[in-house]
């Protein structure tokens, strides 16, 4: 059952070493032996818990967590309601594939996308480990599907870090630079970005729409695309709210 409670740790900022601070800085030292450099770290602290918007570190710092697991917490750490779900699921069973035995709950969140996905049409779906598997996934039905293999996407873009997912997205640094060839028949389209626009001369999106659609027929042919690929906010170089239509 959610029961409510305040957090026990305060929701503010409040440092109380140096950062990192010694524990933390030991921390970094035992990282920097067993952890393999290719994976990076934003931040030269250690997670000791975790409340609402707030982390407690290791040696005792309190800090306002912006990343929120990027950007997957909009309920913030240590919720009531995830915690007393997460130990009802627990004491049920701890995991099994559902493609080998399959489990209410992954039908639950299925019939909960379907549900909030805009449209009145037949929906189904599926679940991924990450947002790139379910890019690489989503290009793989609409390829089998539509036996086509040209897959549109947007400047500005971020799919992921897969070799499929690097090539749809955008930005070579910091994720593609040095990790080619990238996969082929990915083929980029400029974003309605009125703010840094300078090819509309008329409203943006009527101009980029009719920019975008000339570009897919000339220079892939409308039959040879499979899917088109684009986030609703754009969530790199800025959160870029496209124009309407």
């Amino acid at each position: 059952m959610y029961s409510e409670s305040k957090p026990t740790i305060a929701q503010k900022r409040n440092l109380v070493t140096a950062i990192p601070g010694p524990k933390s800085a030991e921390l970094i030292k035992r990282r920097a032996d067993a952890v393999s450099a290719s994976l990076g770290t934003a931040f030269p602290v250690f997670i000791d818990r975790a409340e609402g918007a707030i982390i407690l570190d290791v040696d005792g710092n309190s800090i306002l967590d912006l990343g929120a697991g990027i950007a997957v917490l909009n309920v913030g750490h240590s919720a009531n309601k995830v915690i007393e779900n997460v130990k009802t699921q627990i004491d049920s069973f701890t995991h099994t594939c559902f493609m080998v035995v399959p489990y209410t709950g992954y039908v639950e969140v299925c019939e909960a996308l379907n549900r909030l996905t805009p449209g009145d049409h037949k929906k189904k779906s599926a679940l991924f480990n990450s947002g790139a598997e379910a890019v690489e996934n989503a290009v793989k039905i609409a390829r089998k599907f539509t036996k086509r293999s040209a897959v549109v996407v947007f400047e500005h873009g971020y799919h992921g870090r897969t070799n499929l997912t690097m090539a749809m997205t955008a930005k070579n640094m910091p994720y593609k630079d040095g990790f080619g060839p990238f996969a082929p028949e990915v083929y980029r389209m400029p974003m309605a970005y009125p703010y840094r626009c300078s090819a509309c001369t008329k409203p943006c999106e009527s101009s980029m729409l009719s920019m975008v659609i000339h570009k897919m027929e000339k220079e892939i042919g409308a039959n040879n695309i499979a899917c088109i690929v684009i986030e609703p906010i754009l969530g790199e170089g800025g959160f870029i709210v496209p124009c309407k239509g």
